[in-house]
């Protein structure tokens, strides 16, 4: 077995970098293996926890999906800087809608989406991969500020009439909203070699001379040809298919494009609408690669306002490395509040624990992530005292102290709120957190004269 240590020491000068701020550091961002655990278990392959409750959701059929929409929103609402929206728009169906407002041209949008509805059981590709792919571009760039406002739209119905995205691109061209661009991402993860063996990476931009749509078609055509993708040149399908969500947005009159495998190479899934279209039969690299492309197209349409979130620690000190903000706020993550007074660049705790900042400039405001300071009082654990693993892991963790000593153990999420605490006497003590959502944790272990706080990546 695997034992892998992830203490952070704070004993050195060391910066952390809480949110990249360039284009390719948030396509570095983008991770296979969330990719991957949200297609399982949108598609059903394992259980996942919603509302609290460890469930499988085993239909993404329209009248009988609700239980992936909840899935969607909650991982949405766990999102900074996003407002979402769950439009009902008849009987059963149900939009899932998270709007990230830029800070410099609100009223300039752009709209990234997938449908999440299917026709039968699992169906990965189509279209767990799309909604997959949404998820994991908010994750990223919902911790930026950004110029312009970018739209995450997961639609319902699709599979029956398109009816999600139309009854929302009817609504916006109604209200008048400038949409300049849709990018909709419908089967993104076939490449129809035998999984784990390289594929041909052919893929379609699917596109027809409505509004600004070639030009759209370019600016995507740039992203490939300025950032580092292992992907063929895109395969330009004009005129494009309508038989996607994008196409709702052509009927209003919108800048709309559809991204994904190559149909136009007879490449697509052989298993498309049929319960065999499950995550064994996918390329994830090339799922991986279509994503990162999006990701990069979409940070580019977005701006990103340059605001430096990144914290240098040293033995006494947290300090914001922005400069001249025009304020700064420090956190106690433990209880989430501000501390009081502390609004200087500069934050000298007095006790160790997890602390953040939150840096404002030009009107826009960043946090960093929970910091670990854990310089003060009680000695820390040496490296080999203390193990923890697997890590990352999908379900248990084992804590492996040196001698056998009464410590407690608490795990909290990177805001600071604890989510799981344990006293134990044993030297292993294996903690089941199959319960909590996919992310960084950090693992707090403490004994009357030790402690030490461990970083952990649940999958």
């Amino acid at each position: 077995m695997n034992k892998i240590l992830t203490a952070l020491s704070l004993c050195v000068l060391f910066a952390i970098n809480a949110h990249s701020q360039s284009v390719q550091d948030l396509i570095n961002q983008v991770d296979i293996g969330r990719l991957e655990l949200m297609v399982s278990e949108l598609s059903g392959e394992q259980t996942t926890t919603v509302n609290g409750n460890t469930v499988t959701i085993a239909s993404r059929l329209q009248n009988n999906n609700d239980l992936a929409a909840d899935y969607i929103k909650e991982r949405l609402e766990n999102l900074e800087n996003l407002i979402i929206q769950d439009q009902a728009f008849n009987v059963n169906g149900r939009n899932i809608i998270a709007t990230q407002t830029g800070q410099t041209n609100p009223d300039n949008i752009y709209i990234i989406c997938a449908h999440y509805d299917s026709v039968a059981a699992f169906c990965a590709d189509d279209n767990a991969t799309g909604v997959a792919a949404v998820l994991e571009i908010a994750r990223i760039l919902s911790t930026q500020c950004i110029d312009n406002t970018i739209v995450y739209a997961l639609w319902d119905e699709e599979e029956i009439g398109l009816l999600g995205a139309g009854f929302y691109a009817a609504e916006v061209a109604n209200r008048g909203d400038n949409i300049l661009g849709v990018l909709n991402m419908d089967m993104i993860g076939y490449d129809g070699d035998e999984p784990g063996t390289p594929g041909d990476n052919e893929w379609d931009i699917d596109v027809r001379n409505i509004a600004g749509s070639l030009a759209m078609k370019d600016d995507i055509v740039n992203i490939y040809n300025t950032y580092t993708f292992d992907l063929k040149a895109p395969i330009v399908v004009n005129p494009g298919t309508t038989a996607s969500d994008h196409s709702r947005f052509w009927d209003q009159g919108y800048s709309a494009v559809l991204v994904g495998e190559s149909w136009a190479t007879n490449d697509q899934t052989p298993f498309y609408h049929t319960s065999n279209d499950r995550l064994a039969t996918l390329d994830l690299p090339y799922f991986h690669e279509l994503t990162k492309l999006v990701m990069a197209y979409t940070a580019t349409k977005a701006g990103l306002i340059d605001v430096d979130n990144a914290v240098t620690v040293n033995s006494n000190t947290l300090t914001a490395n922005q400069l001249n903000a025009t304020s700064y706020q420090w956190y106690d993550c433990d209880t989430n509040l501000p501390i009081t007074n502390e609004t200087n660049r500069t934050f000298i705790p007095s006790a160790n624990g997890l602390y953040r900042v939150e840096v404002t400039n030009a009107g826009c405001t960043e946090s960093s992530d929970c910091l670990i300071f854990a310089t003060l009082g009680l000695e820390n654990f040496a490296p080999d005292e203390v193990t923890i693993y697997p890590n990352p892991t999908y379900s248990n963790i084992t804590v492996s102290v040196s001698q056998s000593q009464v410590f407690k153990l608490d795990i909290k999420t990177v805001s600071g709120k604890v989510v799981l605490s344990k006293n134990s006497l044993k030297s292993n003590t294996t903690l089941d957190i199959s319960q909590l959502s996919a992310g960084v944790y950090f693992v707090t272990v403490a004994t009357s004269k030790k402690t030490g706080t461990f970083k952990i990546v649940k999958e």
